[in-house]
């Protein structure tokens, strides 16, 4: 099922659209409040300068301050209940803005922006930690995917509405409050379609005191050490998309010698390509939550936005360009593409890392966790600001501080890459089986979502670890032969996946009871742990004989087992037929079609090392 199928479903469509129409209105009050304020009260430049730079720290204030105390909320009470009580108060902030911008009150405007700030704060966790409610797990990537476009859209057409709006003469605050208004409305009609979130920690119990819990949530999140990189990951994504932001109206009317038109359009490739990447994501993973996407669009946004810098940098020669002059101008489309790449890579950074945190989280703490993560953005969106401000303090323009986020992106990302491993595995993992074979998964839903599991699967290749890695919806711990193990490079996977090494009695006996007792811890901490029970390589295509080794660990641990079959490898890259391991030819059968099907769990009474062969065997029928 293609993820634009959720638009037509309930459980998903009328939160996608309240969503959306929250980011229109947030945009489009806080673009035409800088129109009024900046070209149509009169103001010197000094004062204009000042609440122009005022009105950001008043939207991120609530952020510190109630982040926390929203994260209580949305765990404790049923969430839709409180998303229509945040559509209530949109509507409310927004008559009162109609008052300030009738009376030109800058002071009651920038209380309004004071509660739209309010406003995201308290739908911030509630919009990340609902999806796992209402979505299943095969459609948490394409869901947030589609949550990440709408919004982006959302955020680009409010601040063209606002601006535009507010342009009209004679008729421009009126315009701009109906619109807000009207759109506020809609938004809470469509919130009251929204199915029951229900409670995910009913008994918590509430601090009142937004310090002490902000301490206290970021101490959750900060528990689980990957959920935490995540969180870090996500937080620099606004560091750099704030910078970048910041930059773009200066950029384009000095470097690009661009009008407000061509503005507009750079924020447009920008907003469309971040779209794009986020819908990308679901087709590139496979419908997983794919973290090796991750590192990919890191690399992206450092080799884009370094080209950005070359393709033009310094002062325009001419300037007043509209959008279709700035098109026809020498290297304009170099530009264009690589602001829009930017974008397509933010969402496939930015994506996954938030389905990461949504499917790794307890269900319980995550309400909490996003909170967490809303507060972290905020500290990083407050050093983006100081970071633009020094750069321009120092002489840098727009293309220059484009090209040093760029480059401290580079150190940003390895840091992170380097306290969380599995990042960097799980794009070696992502790249290797998406280069070398075209994979079908039948029935991956099978595999129980929690709870101790054990897989069998036939063994065709010295690739069948990094191709079941990647195509499983939960982690799990593989059992192989040491030797392939200790491969290079893919033992750096290995050992990340915290793959289980095993060695034959003959051959080694402590390595042997060292892989059975690491077997039974595994299972018995809830994990998934996938064996080859053939205990080879098959060396002619067909399925071996299943050792007991199957029955010792169901002896020590009674855990369900779910048989798997792969098809198609026979013959394909790094199979016994074709290993290039001592050989100067070529593999035949490069891009092989692949297919892993995956069986209903059985009880543990009911496997044994003969019954899960003639399962495989049966499941692998004559394509093997």
């Amino acid at each position: 099922m293609s993820q634009f199928a959720l638009l037509g479903k309930r459980r998903f469509a009328p939160f996608f659209w309240t969503q959306a129409l929250g980011a229109f209105n947030d945009n489009a009050f806080r673009n035409a409040l800088v129109m009024l304020v900046a070209y149509q009260m009169g103001l010197s430049d000094h004062v204009a300068s000042l609440y122009t730079n005022l009105a950001p720290a008043l939207f991120i204030i609530p952020f510190f301050l109630f982040s926390a105390t929203a994260g209580q909320l949305a765990e404790k009470f049923e969430k839709t209940q409180i998303i229509r009580w945040v559509k209530l108060f949109e509507i409310a902030a927004m008559v009162v803005a109609a008052v300030g911008f009738y009376t030109h009150h800058l002071s009651l405007l920038l209380l309004v922006l004071f509660m739209m700030g309010m406003h995201s704060t308290m739908f911030g966790p509630i919009k990340y930690a609902i999806l796992p409610q209402a979505l299943r797990p095969q459609e948490l990537v394409g869901g947030n995917g589609l949550v990440e476009m709408g919004t982006q859209l959302a955020m680009l057409i409010g601040m063209i509405a606002g601006s535009e709006l507010m342009r009209v003469a004679g008729m421009g605050p009126l315009l701009a409050s109906a619109v807000t208004i009207t759109v506020a409305a809609v938004g809470y009609l469509v919130s009251r379609r929204i199915p029951l979130a229900p409670a995910t920690a009913p008994d918590l119990k509430f601090n009142a005191n937004p310090f002490t819990e902000t301490g206290s949530v970021l101490r959750i999140t900060h528990a689980d050490r990957a959920v935490w990189n995540a969180v870090l990951g996500i937080s620099w994504f606004w560091f750099f998309g704030t910078v970048l932001i910041a930059q773009l109206p200066i950029y384009a009317r000095s470097t690009l010698g661009g009008d407000g038109s061509v503005y507009t359009l750079v924020l447009t490739l920008f907003s469309i390509g971040s779209g794009i990447g986020a819908l990308l994501c679901e087709k590139m993973s496979g419908k997983r939550v794919e973290i090796g996407l991750v590192p990919l669009g890191a690399f992206g946004l450092t080799a884009f936005g370094v080209d950005l810098y070359f393709a033009r940098h310094g002062i325009a020669t001419v300037r007043g360009l509209d959008w279709l002059a700035f098109l026809h101008s020498v290297g304009s489309w170099r530009i264009v593409l690589d602001l829009t790449a930017i974008g397509v890579f933010a969402g496939f950074y930015v994506v996954p890392l938030f389905a990461f945190v949504q499917s790794r989280a307890p269900r319980e703490k995550l309400s909490r966790i996003i909170a967490g993560n809303n507060i972290m953005n905020a500290v990083l969106i407050v050093l983006a600001a100081g970071f633009g401000l020094g750069l321009g303090a120092l002489g840098l323009d727009a293309a220059q501080i484009f090209l040093a986020a760029a480059l401290l992106n580079v150190l940003v990302a390895a840091y992170i890459f380097t306290l969380v491993p599995e990042f960097i595995m799980r794009f070696i993992t992502w790249v290797l089986v998406n280069t070398l074979y075209r994979v079908r998964v039948d029935g991956a839903e099978q595999i129980p979502e929690e709870g101790p599991v054990l897989l069998v699967c036939n063994h065709v290749s010295f690739m069948d670890p990094l191709l079941l890695m990647a195509n499983l919806r939960r982690p799990a711990r593989f059992v192989m032969y040491y030797k392939i193990f200790n491969i290079p490079l893919l033992s750096f996977v290995f050992r990340t996946a915290k793959a289980i090494p095993i060695a034959g009695y003959k051959e080694d006996p402590a390595v042997l009871q060292q892989a059975y007792d690491a077997i039974d811890a595994a299972l018995a901490d809830g994990e998934v742990v996938c064996i080859f029970p053939e205990g080879a390589l098959t060396a002619n295509g067909e399925i071996s004989v299943f050792r007991p080794g199957v029955e010792k660990i169901l002896g020590r641990r009674p855990v369900p087992v779910v048989p798997m079959a792969l098809r198609g490898l026979w013959g394909s890259v790094w199979s016994r037929r074709d290993t290039m391991l001592g050989r100067s030819r070529l593999p035949r059968r490069f891009r092989a079609r692949v297919e892993l099907v995956v069986d209903a769990p059985r009880p543990p009474e009911q496997a044994n090392a003969v019954a899960l062969e003639a399962r495989v065997r049966a499941l692998r029928g004559d394509l093997a």
